[in-house]
């Protein structure tokens, strides 16, 4: 089961990598590309993220060692940014016509499989340790940086439509940022608590 695990992390770490360097490779011919806005996207950087901590969780594991610390919170935030990216994208989103320079099965990658394949494996692969209550508000330092950077940008990089203060008016982008940081603080609560919960035993937690 360990290497099934390990295994299964490592190959969607590499999918990662290869659906950001696919929409990387064909963002690149669009007239209006930029490199800090394709990093700027929630989507890629929370998929980066992911990566990161894909490998180091699969490292850990293989090695049969317990997380360190910060390891283990950044796997859990990571799940939780991982799971917006996912929930907020097949429900605000879904609906929004592709560009031109938008690569389908990458996009499907980073969108889908993988906030699915981190949520089942925080959900089911017990290798950590419970996390402390009072770590909450570390989950929620990285989404609060990003959206303030986003909207101090204003109209020089609007990365989602419900974003847009030009076409939707500061009211209703507001309101959109609170229910999205409400359901980051109720997703990190939720990771949290899950951490306590083994259903699978595997490692050394």
């Amino acid at each position: 089961m360990k290497t099934t695990v390990v295994v299964v992390r490592i190959a969607a770490a590499l999918a990662i990598l290869i659906a950001v360097l696919a929409q990387l490779a064909s963002s690149v011919s669009s007239p209006v590309f930029a490199i800090p806005n394709f990093f700027g996207y929630f989507t890629i950087q929370s998929n980066l993220f992911v990566m990161v901590t894909l490998v180091l969780g699969a490292v850990w594991l293989a090695r049969g060692r317990a997380d360190p610390e910060w390891l283990l919170i950044a796997r859990g935030a990571t799940a939780t940014y991982i799971a917006t990216t996912g929930l907020v994208y097949n429900t605000l989103l879904l609906n929004v016509p592709p560009s031109d320079f938008t690569v389908a099965w990458s996009n499907d990658i980073v969108h889908r499989w993988i906030p699915l394949i981190a949520v089942l494996d925080w959900i089911f692969v017990g290798d950590r340790r419970p996390i402390a209550w009072k770590r909450l508000g570390v989950f929620l330092i990285y989404p609060l940086v990003w959206l303030i950077v986003v909207l101090l940008r204003g109209q020089s990089f609007v990365p989602y439509p419900f974003l847009n203060t030009a076409t939707l008016g500061w009211p209703v982008v507001l309101l959109y940022c609170v229910g999205i940081a409400a359901f980051i603080g109720g997703m990190s609560a939720l990771v949290i608590w899950l951490s306590r919960y083994r259903i699978l035993r595997v490692g050394a937690p």
